[in-house]
């Protein structure tokens, strides 16, 4: 088990008698039945559907907790004061550090818990110490165990650039078409009620040195994507879902496959 203190998020609370419904008609996840010590993924989107902001939101007795991109917390927080109006929601940065164990899957303890993503990620806590029985790490690492399991993060999807299907939060538990309104619902929604996905993030893997970011992904002599971000022998593309598996992959003339997980393939 490793201990990593993860530099590039950063907490947000909030609190006040409407903390709850605020926050249930401006993001993709649910509020109203987290409760306390529950972590739930989601994100903050444009009025056209576009991935603004990524966010946990952990469950606490009087408000919650978001944990999200560390240069995006001032933005957030003024955007959401500017959706706030008359609510009685007060939004205060919040200095304790975001920290992670992992590999999972690991048994959540008192201020650990299990990552809703996937629980193979691990474990999350916020102004924890590292256990006992825990080795350093550093983000890096962390980052590399993410990028193991296919999971696309916030340098694969930008800001305003990408929609959340195409970066995977349907299928790693990040969107509640249950739930109600919440800004860009109608894009969303309809994306996935008519099956207009028609590129989604997935893991590629190839020999040798990392690619670079951009590079076009061919299916043979067609386009087939883009390469997002990655290390050595493993980045995550943006790719065509017709284009995947129709001829071999190549970046920049180097061959590359997708190595799809199982939870990418549900």
């Amino acid at each position: 088990m490793t201990y990593a203190i993860l530099h590039s998020r950063a907490l947000i609370t909030l609190g006040g008698p409407d903390w709850r419904s605020f926050l249930q008609g401006l993001i993709t996840q649910d509020v109203d039945t987290l409760a306390a010590g529950e972590i739930r993924f989601g994100a903050l989107l444009t009025p056209q559907g576009r991935l603004l902001y990524d966010l946990f939101v952990l469950g606490g007795d009087d408000g919650c907790k978001l944990d999200v991109e560390a240069a995006h917390r001032d933005a957030l927080i003024q955007r959401l004061t500017i959706y706030r109006l008359r609510a009685k929601v007060e939004i205060a940065a919040d200095a304790a550090a975001v920290a992670v164990l992992f590999p999972g899957p690991l048994e959540p303890t008192s201020g650990w818990s299990v990552d809703p993503r996937l629980p193979a990620l691990g474990l999350r806590g916020y102004g924890q110490a590292a256990p006992s029985d825990a080795q350093a790490g550093d983000e890096p690492a962390y980052d590399a165990h993410r990028l193991a399991l296919g999971v696309p993060g916030p340098a694969d999807w930008g800001s305003e650039k990408a929609y959340p299907i195409e970066a995977d939060f349907d299928l790693l538990g990040g969107i509640d078409f249950k739930k109600g309104c919440f800004v860009g619902q109608e894009t969303t929604s309809r994306m996935k009620r008519r099956g207009q996905i028609k590129t989604r993030m997935a893991p590629i893997a190839f020999d040798g040195p990392a690619l670079p970011a951009g590079a076009e992904v061919l299916a043979g002599d067609l386009r087939a994507g883009e390469v997002l971000s990655g290390g050595a022998g493993r980045a995550i593309a943006l790719l065509r879902l017709d284009r995947m598996t129709t001829a071999p992959l190549t970046v920049d003339g180097r061959a590359v496959r997708v190595d799809a997980p199982a939870w990418l393939e549900s």
